[in-house]
């Protein structure tokens, strides 16, 4: 993901089919404020500005102004974005890396460029490099695995135990060169070896997939009647627990099986507006190559009530030992 000014992705498709944007929205992953300044231009009468990370509010400061109080700022996590709002119109989460923590070498959550191996987005708790020294190896192993897909997840493992025994793995660059020591030199085009890994150690760090499945589950308590949700995933994990939680939710599972029992179907807590995920045009990535990998899912919240679903159903991968 390149620098430069932050471009919210799937926008015109978020404002398209949500329209009309009206009433009261929570964007659950503030960052750089694209989707919070595109809601408020289309209509909304007031955002619940959400993030963990206070720099992404003092950023939004020589801006914020313009909007009064139509904008609330709360650091926070979006699992509990139901504790900040209730009956709201609608709920944006954008499930990317916001630009401006990629851009900040001393944030260290990119490959790129050389910092402090830290990767935390509320700047506390245990960061990169706790995790990278001391975590057990079958652990790294698994998280590097589970988290980021990453097929050479016991030999870069090996070597990253390898390598803290000989001094602590502290920098963004040397975790870089010591992951790109155990896969073949990347051909042009192809994303930079520690992609997969950088992934998978900043999942583990800001607990993103627990994040989600609570997050997805305060959206269905938090929505009003005919409230939207509107989800940008990034990968294939993500976009499979969003999928699968709102198939749930639909009662797209009941009775899937004609030779299984009859049972009684759960009356729907969303109405989903597309079977099939939307994806940016070719324009949007030409223009936004972050864009590229991007999927959209929008659904409608009905009257039902809501209730819990278990993580396991919704294809949440978990690794025992992460900072346990």
């Amino acid at each position: 993901m390149a620098g430069g000014p932050h471009i919210p992705v799937l926008i015109n498709a978020i404002l398209r089919g949500c329209a009309p944007i009206t009433g009261t929205w929570l964007d659950g992953t503030f960052g750089a404020g694209g989707y919070t300044r595109a809601l408020l231009d289309a209509g909304a009468d007031r955002v619940i500005a959400v993030d963990r990370d206070p720099l992404a509010f003092d950023m939004a400061a020589s801006w914020a102004g313009d909007y009064g109080d139509r904008i609330v700022m709360q650091q926070g996590v979006f699992s509990k974005l139901d504790e900040y709002a209730q009956d709201l119109d609608g709920v944006v989460l954008d499930l990317g890396v916001s630009s401006m923590q990629l851009d900040l070498a001393e944030r260290g959550f990119s490959f790129m460029r050389d910092g402090p191996l830290d990767m935390r987005m509320s700047q506390d708790g245990p960061s990169a490099a706790d995790l990278v020294n001391t975590a057990d190896e079958a652990v790294l192993a698994n998280i590097l695995f589970h988290y980021g897909e990453e097929r050479a997840s016991r030999r870069i493992a090996k070597a990253i135990v390898r390598e803290r025994n000989v001094a602590p793995i502290t920098t963004t660059l040397r975790l870089a060169k010591i992951v790109e020591s155990c896969l073949p030199r990347s051909k042009p085009n192809q994303s930079h070896p520690a992609t997969r890994s950088f992934q998978a150690l900043r999942i583990a760090v800001n607990d993103e997939y627990g994040e989600l499945y609570q997050g997805l589950m305060a959206a269905e308590r938090a929505l009003k009647s005919g409230g939207q949700l509107a989800v940008v995933t990034f990968h294939s994990v993500e976009d499979r627990m969003v999928k699968r939680f709102l198939t749930a939710r639909t009662g797209s599972q009941a009775n899937a099986n004609r030779y299984a029992p009859e049972t009684e179907t759960e009356a729907a807590q969303f109405n989903q507006k597309t079977r099939k995920a939307i994806a940016a045009d070719a324009d949007e990535v030409d223009a936004n190559p972050r864009a590229r990998s991007a999927k959209l899912r929008i659904a409608t919240r009905t009257d039902a009530p809501s209730g819990r679903i278990d993580a396991k159903s919704i294809g949440m991968p978990h690794t025992a030992g992460v900072f346990e």
